[in-house]
């Protein structure tokens, strides 16, 4: 108990710490600070003043915005290099490390452009670095992405189209991110580089962020267990919330948006302040939606959602670096979608007592509800964290520390709502200390630690798949980046440990309720008890690495490889599970001898960026050892065992029953994008993705059936006419416009064993988007209006990705098409009102 309440107050005191520091530094002579630097933004063509440029420095997590006569001024600045980023819409990114010991005056000229050259990330790296110099496969999307495809239902749709990126889905609200084939435990989700930890196994639940708080997405396509540790084998999703605003401001905005198709109403206040350094914010947000429909299933029943979030933030930047706090709250009530129809009509149907003999059909004023149906999960969310970065001799101490709750909750006894049948409580804290610095001769060199301590715990319900546990993760590491000319050299090693500690637990079958949670003494005497779980300790180790290079021919072409090695223990689903999960209709089996999965991905990239053109192709090819998957159990006849909620064999059991399984096996592909535009205002932009995962068996041949790797997404093409005119018409600014076209290729090549998947047809999507911003006389945004169109021709459809499609009753009339389909014509308005509350500006607009 002592070492959790001491990892609880960890943000809180690093926090109370830094604000002591900050008093200290301010009493006494800075030494390690210049002040500050200063400057003018200016169009190259023409010298004019740039007015409301972003002048970005992400390390030290400062800026400037450029005022009437394009001039800025940074303050509160260490000594160092760091690099710097200018960005104004329409015009080619200037991005340069500066030395700040050395320079106190930078004038930038910006080009009229409309290629992005020069994007920044900082997931990965030991500092900010440009994408396109980094030889780790990236890619990253920003405010004006997100908000123009707010029609989905939450952030990982937002992204879920970009190359290389997938969703595997269970309705609107609930995605969990694929990359390169790979996802759940397989992909870390980070929110401002903290872990994000809740049950990554299962499947009917997504990731518990607000979607409203997240302004930037960066995205590590491949191994990225260097810096990120164990479940990090297929890649990285950070997820980042607002950065700091200029000095002396105070601004926010209310949002809205509204869905057509399943009534979605998602209201978001978000607030922002910055006084002298002392940085501050908060937003709350609420979000609903009736079930979604489409031509073939009509309303579909279960698909419905009610979410409220709240977030809040207090920070300090000052010339010592920055430490910020951060609190936040999720808590999603999703109802539970089983896919049960009438054998006559094709009507949803529902379920009314535990016996389950008979269901009606759903009422139509129940499909047009907002109210959640009594059978539904409730998930939370409570986070803590602290982000602190801090001037350290000659090099940077970040740490990175947090605290989250997680409480998952499924009511699935429609005759005792209160009931829980599942019921996890997982509480996760999470360590980041890392020393960023200089070796010399060049050399930048990151050293760190990092890791996790989870305790799970089985609060009162009726089905545990999962048993108690306690789990703690180590990972020390050291990166190192060099530049030679024109070659980006990067490279790294890392030793993980994972000890796990599985909990013994018994259940007693006689308690109105199978089964409860048996909690008294001498279980294996005491009448009707029996054991659901033995003890089980594991300790699970690895290596992992990664090298790499950009050599950039001139500024119009690089060239990109890379090659790493990713390590991930076995999951506690795959180690111990013994039970039901309600959600997702499946009994989980799991095997305690399972080994690590260890990954070793190259990568090869092309990238070309001209005047009217700009086009990459990159390659991968990913040699998996011990990869676990699921199969499902097949009865003496050969076919698939259903089974009770207590694990008894029945034809007629409502759970079909899966293990795990170890095999060899490899995943390729790759993307290849071409951006014309023939006109500063027009582009035509094009992609396409390519994944194949392949089941290599172990010493034999691999039957057809088990040929392929679940839940690997299609060919999926990409084309996109989008015309933009930033200087707009009067009181019109930042018009856009575009019409989508993707094209998703059948998927025959499918994990066919046991029926787990089957064929998937292909399909052709049609999307379309309209909107700018409405200014005043002064220029300032009074509205900003996102209007968007998905699936506009209304197409029947069914993804490969999508586990509703698998959701029908047991036997399903000749001629239909089993399953649930997606999402049928939505059209979305997203309004934003800004506002600024800020005393009377000084004429610089300072960070």
């Amino acid at each position: 108990m002592r070492v959790k309440a001491v990892l609880y107050i960890l943000p809180l005191t690093l926090f109370v710490l830094s604000i002591s520091f900050s008093s200290k530094a301010a009493s006494r002579d800075p030494g390690g600070a210049i002040g500050s630097i200063t400057g003018t933004v200016t169009d190259k063509a023409d010298g004019k003043p740039i007015i409301g440029a972003s002048v970005n420095i992400p390390d030290l997590k400062t800026g400037s915005i450029t005022d009437v006569n394009g001039h800025y001024t940074v303050n509160n600045l260490p000594k160092g290099v760091y690099l710097v980023q200018v960005s104004y819409l329409g015009y080619s990114t200037y991005t340069e490390k500066v030395d700040f010991t050395k320079t106190t005056v930078l004038n930038i000229q910006l080009a009229a452009s409309t290629i992005e050259a020069g994007e920044v990330v900082i997931t990965g790296v030991s500092k900010a670095t440009e994408i396109k110099r980094d030889p780790v496969p990236m890619v990253a999307v920003g405010k004006t992405y997100i908000d123009e495809h707010s029609a989905t239902g939450n952030v990982i749709d937002e992204i879920a189209s970009l190359p290389g990126v997938s969703a595997v889905t269970t309705g609107p609200n609930i995605s969990k991110p694929y990359i390169h084939g790979l996802g759940y435990n397989r992909v870390v989700t980070l929110e401002d580089g903290i872990r994000q930890e809740g049950q990554q196994w299962g499947d009917e639940h997504g990731i518990e962020v607000d979607q409203n708080s997240i302004d930037r997405v960066e995205i590590i396509k491949g191994p990225a267990s260097l810096t990120y540790g164990s479940d990090a084998i297929g890649g990285v999703v950070n997820l980042l919330t607002p950065s700091p605003i200029p000095d002396g401001k105070i601004l926010g905005y209310l949002s809205e948006v509204y869905g057509t198709n399943n009534g979605l109403i998602n209201t978001s206040f978000r607030i922002q302040g910055n006084q002298n350094g002392l940085i501050w914010g908060g937003q709350i947000s609420d979000k609903m939606a009736k079930d979604y429909q489409d031509q073939h299933d009509g309303r579909v029943y279960a698909t419905n959602f009610d979410e409220k979030d709240a977030r809040a933030m207090i920070g300090l930047n000052k010339n010592w670096g920055s430490s910020y706090l951060n609190f936040s709250v999720f808590d999603d009530l999703q109802a539970i979608p089983d896919g049960s129809r009438d054998s006559l009509t094709r009507q949803f149907t529902y379920q009314i007592t535990d016996a389950d003999t008979y269901r009606p059909i759903v009422p139509e004023s129940a499909l047009n509800s907002y109210s959640i149906p009594t059978l539904h999960q409730h998930v939370q969310l409570y986070r803590i964290y602290d982000n602190s970065s801090i001037i350290l001799g000659s090099g940077t101490l970040m740490v990175n520390l947090g605290y989250e709750y997680s409480h998952r909750r499924e009511y699935t006894h429609p005759e005792d709502a209160d009931v829980p049948g599942l019921n996890l409580q997982l509480g996760t804290y999470t360590y980041d200390v890392k020393y960023d610095f200089d070796m010399g001769k060049g050399f930048e060199t990151t050293v760190g630690i990092n890791g996790m301590y989870q305790n799970n715990t089985l609060g009162y319900s009726t089905d545990f798949p999962i048993p108690a546990y306690h789990q703690f993760d180590l990972g020390p590491f050291f990166v190192i980046k060099k530049t030679y000319g024109k070659l980006d050299l990067s490279g790294g090693l890392r030793y993980d440990v994972r000890i796990f500690s599985g909990q013994a637990a018994y259940i007693d079958t006689a308690k109105q309720y199978f089964p409860t949670l048996y909690t008294g003494a001498n279980p294996l005497s005491t009448p009707d008890v029996v054991q659901q779980f033995s003890a089980l300790n594991k300790t699970f180790s690895g290596s992992s690495g990664s090298f790499g290079g950009t050599y950039n021919f001139s500024d119009k072409f690089l060239m990109k490889a890379n090659i790493a090695r990713g390590f991930r223990a076995p999951s506690i689903a795959e180690l111990s599970a013994n039970g039901p999960d309600p959600g997702s209709q499946i009994y989980h089996v799991g095997n305690s001898d399972f080994k690590p999965e260890f990954a070793l991905q190259e990568d090869v990239g092309a990238f070309l960026t001209l005047p009217n053109v700009s086009a990459s192709a990159e390659v991968f090819y990913n040699d998996l050892q011990n990869y676990i998957f699921q199969e499902q159990i097949l009865d003496a006849n050969g076919n698939p065992e259903r089974v009770d909620a207590d694990g008894t064999a029945d034809p007629n059991g409502e759970y079909s029953k899966f293990t795990y399984t170890q095999s060899h096996a490899a995943i390729r592909g790759g993307e290849f994008s071409l951006d014309i535009h023939p006109w500063p205002w027009l582009h035509f932009e094009n992609s396409l993705t390519l994944t194949y995962g392949q089941n290599l068996g172990i010493g034999g041949r691999v039957p057809d059936s088990l040929k392929y790797l679940p839940f690997i997404p299609p060919a999926h093409s990409h084309s996109e006419l989008r015309g933009t005119l930033n200087k707009g018409y009067h009181k019109l600014q930042n018009l856009y416009a575009f019409v989508g076209f993707d094209h998703y290729d059948a998927q025959g090549h499918f994990f066919s064993a046991y029926g787990t998947e089957t064929y998937t047809a292909g399909y052709n999507l049609l999307s379309a988007g309209i909107g700018g911003n409405l200014v005043n006389a002064a220029g300032k945004k009074v509205i900003e209006l996102f209007i968007e169109g998905t699936n506009l021709a209304n197409v029947n459809y069914q993804s490969n990705m999508s586990r509703l499609k698998y959701f029908d009753n047991p036997i399903v009339p000749p001629g239909v098409q089993p399953g649930i389909f997606n999402m049928g014509r939505d059209i979305s308005f997203k309004v934003v009102v800004p506002f600024d509350l800020s005393p009377h500006e000084k004429q610089d607009v300072k960070m």
